[in-house]
């Protein structure tokens, strides 16, 4: 059974959103991850989807290789609206079987929080299909460097969320090739009762944490033999500078905001 994780891919191409501040684009995302827990209404949920839409477009990545980011997370997305879909017993019935009840503020529940949800996932992910992981580390270390002045690990921070991000479609290639090897050697990974399968998935997991970490400890001797220091003062090959394009992406953020301000009365 393979294991394709998609989220955290570069994927190159010459487009607006590509040459875009990575710090814009960072705070556009959080913009679209936190406004969509406000959606209340069909308007609001169309303005999301529309402006998602409107920057795929523009980032020139094709759909598919987006919805591959958004897959693996359906079977979550599945369980919240059944979640949704019996929690909420407001409305008119619509369907009834003993304890169970579906209303018609159950079904909305269940549609508009899967719903906004996508939105927010398809926005973390066109930030990591369009911002290599050297111009993430440069943006965690950018908005992160105020927290220096508190005492806190700043630069150390930034350097972990970069990592975590750029090891996700590395650990995922390596689970895929463990299960192929098991599977190659008679492990019977899916067949079986439930708790065979779950003691099937003991061995992967064990060889995928000393997978984990050989890759620390290779990544330990390299940043030692480049004499990294973390929280040393140093420059960047390639300085971020926000462009008149990019301010012009943060005063669409604010329109966003309002926008969605606006629907809410509807």
């Amino acid at each position: 059974m393979p294991v394709r994780i998609t989220m955290g891919q570069y994927y190159p191409a010459q487009s607006p959103v590509h040459r875009a501040d990575p710090r814009m684009k960072t705070i556009a995302m959080l913009v679209l991850v936190i406004t969509c827990f406000f959606v209340r209404n069909f308007w609001q949920l169309a303005l999301g989807y529309a402006v998602i839409a409107a920057l795929i477009a523009l980032a020139h990545v094709p759909a598919k290789k987006v919805l591959d980011s958004v897959r693996p997370l359906m079977v979550m997305f599945a369980v919240l609206s059944l979640m949704n879909l019996f929690v909420h017993t407001g409305g008119d019935v619509l369907w009834r079987l003993g304890p169970l009840t579906v209303t018609t503020a159950g079904l909305w529940a269940a549609v508009l929080y899967t719903l906004r949800l996508v939105i927010a996932v398809v926005a973390c992910a066109l930030l990591l299909l369009t911002t290599t992981p050297t111009q993430l580390s440069d943006t965690f270390d950018a908005l992160l460097s105020p927290l220096a002045r508190l005492g806190l690990p700043a630069h150390e921070l930034a350097m972990v969320f970069s990592l975590m991000l750029r090891f996700i479609p590395t650990l995922g290639d390596e689970a895929s090739a463990i299960m192929d090897a098991q599977t190659a050697r008679g492990g019977a990974l899916g067949e079986g009762s439930l708790p065979q399968r779950v003691r099937a998935v003991g061995p992967v997991l064990v060889a995928l944490f000393a997978s984990s970490m050989h890759h620390a400890n290779g990544l330990a001797r390299a940043l030692d033999a480049r004499c990294y220091v973390g929280g040393a003062s140093r420059t960047h090959w390639h300085p971020l500078r926000m462009r008149r394009t990019d301010w012009l992406g943060l005063a669409l953020c604010a329109a966003y905001c309002a926008g969605l301000a606006l629907l809410c009365a509807l």
